[in-house]
């Protein structure tokens, strides 16, 4: 992490889990073992039906309160789906863009997930990029020219200004949910390789102030040597985010850096 030039930012993950009582639990548990000092800023990312549920109960709090997805057209005829703008009215700050099971499940990809990050950054929201290789990329070798292509794609478009406003997410599809873990040297590598593809697109300045995390089986055992490498300025947390002190671990890693 470098502090210095950039935001060190641990965000949860919920993925389709917790109900609107359990959100509020997991607030008052997480509340009574949060540590006091703000050396890093700390998201939730909730469902959708949660979110009115999760402002009320980490209002008192130093937790910003995310979305999990949005769609990129700002109304209309779109059964099921939801708008930056609906977000931003509830209170919402950040908005997770891209996640491999949005790309995986649903259909997403490069294309739509460009308009998203438009449609997040013209609500006034922060997109959370997702990129990431599945093993048989990673096996046929192709890992950095894959992200590459993420993550020029996902900034398509986005003036520098509002390039500051995003943050990068580099998520090995292989490590999600798997409990396999990116060594240290390999997350380093593909995160240097991030803010290299962000470089040549808006330069040194930019580059250097747009936060990378690493998700992908991050917790409380591994957490302290990720965070330790110079390009990994925290972490998109899946199922270690929905157990209070087992977050507030890698909360506490990210702190000791």
């Amino acid at each position: 992490m470098n502090r210095r030039y950039r935001k060190t930012i641990i965000a949860g993950n919920w993925k389709m889990n917790k109900t609107a009582s359990e959100t509020k639990q997991f607030a008052e548990d997480l509340k009574a073992i949060l540590p006091k000092g703000k050396w890093c800023e700390v998201v939730v990312c909730v469902p959708f039906v949660n979110i009115p549920a999760a402002l009320r109960a980490f209002k008192d709090m130093r937790v910003a309160v995310g979305a999990e997805n949005l769609y990129y057209e700002p109304k209309g005829a779109y059964t099921g789906e939801v708008s930056a703008e609906m977000l931003k009215d509830l209170g919402v700050k950040y908005v997770i863009v891209g996640h491999s099971e949005r790309r995986q499940y649903f259909g997403e990809t490069d294309i739509t997930v460009n308009k998203k990050v438009h449609a997040a950054l013209e609500a006034g929201l922060h997109p959370i990029i997702c990129v990431g290789e599945t093993l048989e990329q990673r096996e046929m070798g192709i890992t950095m020219d894959l992200i590459n292509l993420q993550v020029k794609s996902a900034f398509s478009g986005v003036p520098a200004d509002k390039a500051r406003k995003c943050v990068v997410a580099y998520e090995p599809v292989w490590a999600i949910g798997t409990g396999k873990t990116a060594t240290a040297e390999q997350a380093a590598e593909v995160c240097t390789a991030i803010r290299t593809a962000i470089r040549s697109l808006y330069g040194a300045r930019v580059a250097r102030s747009i936060t990378i995390q690493y998700g992908g089986s991050m917790n409380p055992k591994n957490a302290f040597e990720l965070l330790s490498q110079p390009d990994v300025d925290g972490g998109l947390i899946g199922g270690a985010a929905l157990k209070a002190d087992q977050f507030v671990d890698i909360i506490n890693a990210a702190n000791q850096e």
